[in-house]
């Protein structure tokens, strides 16, 4: 008995206790509280409420706030009207699992079903799903920080106790006022049905809320939604890297130095490199590009990389997603040329049959003349999704919250184009004309806005 004791605790301190620690110690995983000069997020859980969800609806209308609702999947089936309320009058909406039961009490495969079916409830009402989660009493257990894909985890800063009537409005506004500051992320409930609250609290919050907008009014502090609180937040951290993603950065980048030195990677303009290559076997399936060559296995390909420090200073320097598209459409458009130059110029790769990369950049290339083709299903598509997104995490300007909200449009395809083409069309004389340029930036913008680098 003593050691099945053990056993529980050990399990338990593991599963649920240690994850849950860490979170709110470090952040592990999870957002809590961002960083904002005028900005504070309204978070309000376990609605929606047919009688104090409308109510303060019209509250937040009247102060121009916007709020984040983590909406219990079995209450948003019952009130249709106040989810669809909330989406068209500009409230995110958030998952906050089906019914409102602890993850610690729940298997890893239950809590990701909850997820799912709150999330198609409310995309069915919406037509947009939710990508932010919330769980019951911010208790996550350890398989919630990998195991449910691009959905991101909210927590809070300020926590007040509204959920209980006794508490009255009175105190509850002094202890909401103490957070009139950018960048707090506060919990409240606009439902008291839940296990443990007071059927009539909300009524306490709505009170002591009213009060509180009118204060945030007089600062000029605004209430947004919690996607708009991160995007200040990942604004900032990319402006203001943090010395743990600077140390990321330059070990990243250096043991990219030392592949390409292990694997003989070349480039055509050491000075101002944006992609590196090697000759190598083409080892894929059969393929018919675009301009009808076909390249087949054991064909020799010039396989390309992009320069992973170029990608990461234009990311950081850029103005705009549309700004970094520009960039790095310019730099390619000069790359290609030179590539063409120097294969052109060395008769040990006259045998080379096309350029052929893996990337998540696939939205684009078309306009260059690459045949951009699904990457076959196998260990090697799962290793190389694996591999761009951790990439990806460490170079991306925006952070890897990015990554999470476009997750599913997040696969690897090959880009190709044949030697012919690429010498045809970039060969001696090629000018990129202003309307390929325009085309290029139609082409390419979308994924830039999504999360690509």
């Amino acid at each position: 008995m003593e050691i099945l004791l053990l056993w529980i605790f050990y399990i338990l301190t593991f599963y649920a206790f240690l994850p849950g620690l860490i979170s709110r110690l470090f952040g592990f995983r999870v957002f809590r509280r961002g960083i904002a000069e005028r900005e504070i997020a309204l978070t309000f859980d376990d609605g929606p409420d047919p009688i104090y969800t409308a109510k303060l609806l019209d509250l937040l209308k009247i102060y121009k706030a916007k709020a984040t609702f983590f909406v219990v999947g079995v209450h948003a089936e019952q009130n249709p009207e106040l989810i669809k309320r909330m989406h068209e009058e500009g409230h995110l909406i958030g998952i906050h699992n089906y019914v409102h039961k602890s993850n610690w009490l729940m298997r890893p495969k239950t809590v990701k079903r909850h997820i799912h079916k709150t999330s198609g409830l409310i995309e069915e009402i919406t037509g947009k799903p939710a990508i932010y989660y919330r769980p019951p009493w911010g208790i996550v257990n350890l398989f919630d920080f990998g195991n449910l894909g691009h959905i991101q985890i909210i927590l809070w800063s300020a926590m007040f106790g509204d959920w209980r009537k006794r508490l009255g409005a009175e105190r509850l506004y002094k202890r909401m006022k103490k957070t009139l500051k950018g960048g707090e992320v506060l919990l409240l409930h606009d439902c008291g049905l839940t296990f443990g609250a007071d059927r009539d609290a909300p009524e306490q919050m709505l009170s002591a809320l009213e009060r509180y907008l009118k204060d945030a009014e007089a600062k000029e502090l605004r209430c947004v939604r919690i996607d708009e609180l991160i995007r200040t937040t990942e604004n900032y951290k990319a402006l203001h890297p943090s010395l743990i993603k600077r140390l990321t950065v330059k070990l990243w980048l250096g043991y990219e130095k030392l592949f390409h030195v292990v694997f003989g990677l070349k480039t055509a303009s050491e000075a101002k490199p944006v992609l590196h290559f090697r000759a190598r076997p083409y080892h894929g399936e059969t393929m018919v590009l675009d301009d009808g060559v076909t390249l087949q296995h054991d064909d020799q390909v010039l396989e390309l990389h992009f320069d992973n420090q170029h990608l990461y200073d234009i990311g950081h320097s850029s103005k705009s997603s549309v700004h970094l598209a520009i960039k790095l459409i310019r730099d390619v458009e000069k790359a290609l040329p030179e590539i063409a130059a120097y294969v052109a110029e060395r008769p040990e790769l006259q045998q080379v049959k096309a350029l052929y990369g893996v990337s998540f950049i696939h939205r684009g290339p078309e306009q260059f003349g690459f045949t951009v083709r699904d990457l076959p299903k196998g260990l090697f598509s799962w290793m190389t999704k694996r591999y761009l997104k951790l990439l990806l995490r460490v170079i991306h300007p925006m952070g890897q919250n990015r990554l999470r909200q476009h997750s599913d449009q997040l696969v690897p395809k090959t880009i190709t184009m044949s030697m012919e083409y690429l010498m045809k069309r970039y060969g001696p004389g090629y000018h990129f004309s202003a309307h390929e340029m325009e085309a290029s930036i139609h082409g390419a913008e979308q994924p830039f806005k999504n999360a690509s680098l």
